[in-house]
């Protein structure tokens, strides 16, 4: 496997293991991970990875590319939607200032962290040049 696919397969190892970290952390009571705030949402970005680690083991560098900037899409796809959810999450409240109050509660973790970098790996990994670095022997002079 060449430096460049295996800096791939990190990213795609990076963004499965990120999918089980803690994401949000409501009122400093619980941890919840990709599946427990979207438990199809998250079956459908562990999908795309294994895919992407499959890819990358079968030396399928475009597969690989077009899989990363899916994940990639994925990724800040649910983080929008994780934002907006907690900044709607308690708009059924009249009063303003209470229902900003709670919405600063829910804490963000580290996971986003570990999403992130394991999509951009995986994407930096699998893009760059399809050229072979190796030893060319020069013309010999007779």
């Amino acid at each position: 496997m060449r430096p460049r696919l295996f800096i791939a397969f990190i990213g795609f190892v990076m963004i499965i293991s990120g999918s089980f970290c803690p994401l949000v952390r409501p009122f400093h009571l619980i941890n919840w991970d990709l599946y427990a705030l979207n438990k199809p949402y998250g079956i459908v970005v562990f999908i795309v990875a294994a895919t992407g680690i499959l890819a990358v083991v079968a030396g399928q560098k475009s597969a690989a590319k077009a899989i990363a900037w899916v994940s990639l899409l994925l990724v800040i796809l649910i983080y929008a939607a994780a934002v907006l959810k907690v900044n709607t999450s308690f708009s059924f409240i009249p009063f303003k200032n209470i229902s900003a109050g709670l919405s600063r509660l829910i804490k963000f973790r580290y996971g986003w962290a570990i999403l992130f970098v394991g999509s951009l790996l995986a994407l930096v990994g699998s893009s760059g040049s399809n050229r072979k670095a190796g030893y060319m022997p020069a013309k010999s002079r007779v």
